[in-house]
């Protein structure tokens, strides 16, 4: 399945009908009326969610009309709206604490529904192991953005004594149903605020270090000569260095943040990125249709992006998200060493090492003794999801039979 099955050429598309105008003014009308709700609390954080809502119903108005299937394509946008509206009004009672949280949620959940309708042809035929995989993203996903919402307590709010076990009710009637942590704070919340920081900072790490690895690599690939050698020498003088003790020596030295873990993270992995894109553009900028492009007299910019990177995006995307498992490792490594996220947020790395003692009871308390595998598990199970669609895709994209 190409790309020019699910979203035609400009020529080729249909105008919109009625049912994608109704469905862009409900999403529209749903995201105004929440936002409105907290106008008196804080206006300005309003004024600019009514923005990012009519810009969103915008992109998505013009995404529904360029469907190529048309027969089905009302059904789906109507499908959507009832998503949209059931999501709105579960997450109605909490928006007025959370607004940015909740309209994130309903945007990602929207969206996550119209990739699934798009490509539900072939996802259905997918292997049992690529529809496990796309179900633990989507989990992860959505914890990522409705963390607040979900999570029972506070993410750093103290509510019992240390170490509690499983099932213990607080003084404020919830329930520890993992139980505490070291200082008294609910482990379930931590685990749900944990997945968000975590998957959270690393989808954003691995974003920019795309951005700046695979066009650096096309750009050198492009250009050739001089600015290829030096790109190339200067990306082989940083692969020199083993990446977790230079990512541990400049995070002692420049200290500690989301934004210095961010731009390290991503400043040693653009590398690996520009070795791969360097590589596969260099096969495709000597191409026939590449040479025409160029004696016609199109930018260097115009054959960057219309020619080369489209035809390096199947590699690329396979990439991506196998960096986005060595970030996601990554950055819970450094949290378990200490040097990641630091107190009071929460981080998948960190809850390992804080809990880690507990495995020591397993004779007294099995359920508070496979506590520090919790977040363990759900490391490795994104990993593993994610390597599992990665596969998946790889083997769409080569073209081999079943």
């Amino acid at each position: 399945m190409s790309a020019t099955d699910i979203i035609p050429p400009p020529e080729m598309a249909k105008p919109a009908s009625m049912a994608c105008r109704a469905g862009t003014a409900i999403t529209f009308l749903f995201s105004v009326v929440l936002f409105a709700i907290t106008f008196s609390e804080d206006n300005i954080s309003a004024i600019a969610g009514i923005v990012v809502s009519a810009a969103f119903s915008g992109l998505l108005y013009k995404f529904w009309g360029k469907l190529n299937f048309t027969p089905t394509r009302d059904s789906v946008v109507v499908m959507g709206i009832v998503v949209y509206c059931a999501a709105a009004t579960v997450f109605l009672e909490t928006f007025s604490n959370y607004p940015w949280s909740a309209f994130v949620g309903l945007v990602s959940i929207i969206v996550l529904f119209l990739s699934v309708a798009i490509t539900w042809k072939e996802t259905r035929k997918a292997p049992i192991t690529a529809k496990f995989g796309l179900v633990i993203i989507f989990l992860n996903i959505l914890m990522v953005c409705i963390a607040p919402i979900v999570a029972p307590h506070g993410e750093s709010q103290v509510l019992g004594g240390a170490y509690s076990v499983w099932g213990t009710p607080f003084s404020d009637g919830g329930v520890a149903w993992l139980g505490t942590d070291e200082l008294g704070r609910d482990y379930l919340s931590r685990m749900i605020y944990a997945i968000r920081n975590t998957v959270g900072i690393a989808i954003v790490t691995t974003a920019l270090t795309f951005i700046v690895g695979a066009f650096v690599g096309l750009l050198a690939a492009a250009l050739r000569g001089w600015v290829d050698q030096a790109l190339s020498r200067m990306v082989d003088v940083l692969m020199a260095i083993p990446p977790l003790i230079f990512a541990l020596l400049i995070l002692t030295v420049v200290g500690t943040g989301v934004i210095k873990l961010i731009l390290v993270i991503a400043l040693l992995d653009s590398t690996r990125v520009f070795r791969l894109s360097r590589s596969v553009a260099m096969n495709i900028v000597v191409m026939d249709y590449v040479e025409a492009a160029k004696l016609r007299g199109e930018r260097l910019m115009y054959v960057i992006w219309r020619e080369v990177l489209p035809n390096a995006a199947a590699p690329l995307i396979a990439e991506f998200g196998l960096r986005f498992c060595f970030v996601f490792l990554f950055i819970s490594s450094l949290s378990f060493l200490g040097l990641g996220l630091q107190p009071p947020t929460a981080d998948l790395g960190s809850m390992v090492r804080d809990s880690a003692n507990l495995i020591n009871f397993y004779q007294y308390n099995k359920l508070m003794a496979i506590t520090p595998l919790l977040p363990a598990c759900a490391i490795a199970l994104l990993t593993i999801a994610v390597n599992f669609v990665v596969d998946w895709f790889l083997h769409k994209t080569s073209g081999l039979k079943e």
